[in-house]
């Protein structure tokens, strides 16, 4: 009895047991889904996070923890501690290590999306994943003092086009009792989707941001606050008297670290510079407990399975010991014997691992752009990988070595049974 023989036969048996077989296969799809998808959430989550920002060298705000400027600064979590004054971002500007400097303003929210205060330059300096510039959707850049850029995020969940008219509120709350409704602004920008923060961010003007704080006292409006009307505004020149953080580029990369020490040992105000690769790493260090308790329970999972499979055979031995033993009456050797066993086993883990995939990526190619959109998980793969591979024979070998014990276990019993069954 060859190879193909015994294959050929443990197919037939398996159908002979198809419910078994079919329950069986579909534990081991379940398993392999989730343990494959846990892990591709996970890179990809991993990965999206760590192409948040790319090509900026330095991120500069008001003295705190590395971690918590970049929260604010790049992914809008968590408030600045401080502010860095006007003439101090001038002074950074004017250093000759500084080849770019782009200013960023924070404080306010439309409808629970954070606004950022910036200039035009942004959109040509910010840059994420592997050094790609942000670009428009619809649109073009504010350039009046009112005008306004979104998001893809905040334009698609808000129903924004091009020239809708909006207000902005004080605080970054997703609730505001303090609004800035007597100055709306026009849609003049939609920035395509990115999968980064950007995506969930209103951009206006730093003069757009002094302009309707004007007349403010203490975080609160006063009743000079409302003597000016949008036109008036518009004619006038307002120049920031402190912003929330600097992302700065060097002239040279070998003088990132001099001006990351030159920065944190400001004399004029305490400084916080920081290089966005290392905070990063840092950060993802911070939550790397949830990813490997991730890593554990998705390996748990095909464990599971496996056992599963072990114990689908080991349930049916006793129906089959007369199989077994004519078998054997009919020349079938011990090695023919452990060989059924343990096809049966790596078949059924086989199958159900190629079908777990199956309905992974299957899965995958629809939920994707949700994905992407809702949880800007932006780096999942739609197409098998070497790791899907590796999964596979993984899985497949370790069914495979599984099935020796009720293999094992069959072939003495067939030896001493003989053709009478004693059940």
């Amino acid at each position: 009895m060859n190879n193909m023989a015994i294959l050929s036969l443990a197919i037939k048996s398996l159908w002979a047991r198809k419910i078994t077989a079919i329950l069986t296969v579909i534990s081991i799809a379940a398993a392999v889904l989730l343990f494959v998808a846990v892990e591709n959430l996970r890179q990809g989550a991993r990965t999206s996070f760590e192409r948040t920002i790319s090509d900026t060298d330095v991120i500069v705000g008001a003295r705190s923890s590395p971690i918590n400027l970049v929260l604010y600064s790049v992914f809008q979590i968590g408030d600045p501690t401080n502010n860095v004054t006007w003439e101090t971002y001038q002074d950074v500007k004017s250093r000759q290590d500084v080849d770019w400097v782009v200013p960023i303003s924070l404080g306010d929210s439309h409808r629970g999306f954070r606004v950022v205060g910036t200039t035009p330059s942004y959109f040509k300096r910010y840059k994420y994943a592997d050094s790609q510039t942000l670009s428009f959707q619809d649109g073009i850049v504010f350039e009046g003092l009112f005008d306004v850029v979104l998001g893809a995020q905040v334009a698609r969940e808000l129903e924004y086009s091009l020239n809708s008219k909006l207000t902005l509120a004080h605080g970054l709350g997703g609730t505001s009792f303090v609004n800035h409704d007597d100055l709306p602004f026009t849609v003049t920008g939609i920035l395509k989707p990115t999968g980064t923060p950007v995506d969930r961010s209103v951009f206006v003007s730093l003069g757009a941001i002094e302009a309707i704080h004007l007349g403010w006292r203490n975080g609160m409006p006063t009743p000079l606050s409302r003597m000016s009307t949008a036109n008036q505004l518009e004619e006038r020149t307002f120049v920031p008297e402190s912003i929330t953080a600097m992302l700065i580029g060097a002239t040279s990369r070998v003088q990132i670290l001099g001006l990351q020490r030159d920065l944190n040992t400001y004399k004029a105000e305490p400084l916080q510079a920081v290089i966005p690769g290392v905070a990063l790493s840092q950060l993802w260090n911070v939550v790397s407990l949830v990813e490997r308790a991730l890593a554990l329970v998705s390996g748990f999972v095909i464990a599971v399975g496996l056992i599963g499979i072990l114990t689908s055979i080991l349930t049916s031995l006793n129906e089959r010991r007369r199989e077994m033993a004519i078998l054997r009456a009919m020349g079938a050797r011990g090695r023919h014997v452990v060989g059924l066993l343990v096809s049966e086993a790596a078949l059924l883990a086989f199958t159900g691992s190629v079908l777990g995939l199956t309905a992974l990526y299957g899965l995958m190619w629809v939920l994707r752009p949700f994905l992407e959109t809702r949880f800007n998980i932006s780096a999942l793969s739609v197409w098998p990988s070497q790791f899907d591979l590796g999964v596979i024979i993984f899985v497949t070998a370790t069914s495979a070595v599984l099935g020796l014990v009720p293999a094992l276990i069959a072939l003495k019993r067939s030896l001493s049974d003989g053709l009478t069954i004693r059940v």
